[in-house]
């Protein structure tokens, strides 16, 4: 019923996942998503059935990237499947370091005015951002990242969009502005 009204106004029906499928188990613990319920019953009859995998839409013009909507990988700390809100800053930086797990640190340069001297002087600052498992990030990549509440010690930002590196011959420490 309320499918065709949707179709009928030119609004697209969000993708959901096709079939249930186990989600990565790579930990000690059962990963499962909070706000799923594996064991539910299919009822036979049923032509509404609920997606079995949690997506969502962060808002802000940021679109929700396919491999977070048919993907099968558990994250509690990913904004698109798991329990985190984008909220305040969004922010561009070149990715300097992807050693951890899901977490990169981001290098943003800027300019610093010096009014004695009437110029410029670069600076930078590093920034640990929370890499959801949905983006394959590699160093010298330009991701936008949004801030969030405090996941860890350092981290207070998660990866919302990826762009791949246009030149990988640019250096770790070559001065870029956004």
């Amino acid at each position: 019923c309320c499918g065709s009204f949707l179709a009928k106004k030119g609004t697209k029906m969000p993708r959901i996942a096709k079939e249930y499928a186990e989600c990565d188990q790579h930990e000690k613990a059962y990963q499962s998503q909070d706000a799923i319920f594996v064991a539910r019953k299919r009822a036979i009859g049923n032509r509404r059935q609920k997606p079995m995998r949690f997506v969502r839409a962060v808002g802000l013009g940021i679109k929700t990237p396919s491999t977070a909507i048919e993907g099968n990988y558990v994250d509690k700390k990913c904004p698109f499947t798991g329990n985190v809100s984008i909220r305040g800053r969004i922010l561009k930086g070149i990715v300097v370091s992807t050693k951890m797990k899901n977490t990169i640190i981001i290098r943003r340069d800027y300019l610093h005015y010096i009014t004695k001297y009437r110029r410029f002087e670069k600076r930078h600052k590093n920034l640990a951002a929370h890499c959801s498992p949905a983006f394959e990030v590699k160093e010298g990549d330009v991701v936008t990242v949004g801030q969030c509440r405090p996941l860890s010690k350092t981290v207070r930002f998660n990866v919302v969009a990826h762009e791949p590196a246009k030149n990988a011959s640019t250096g770790k420490k070559s001065f870029r502005v956004f």
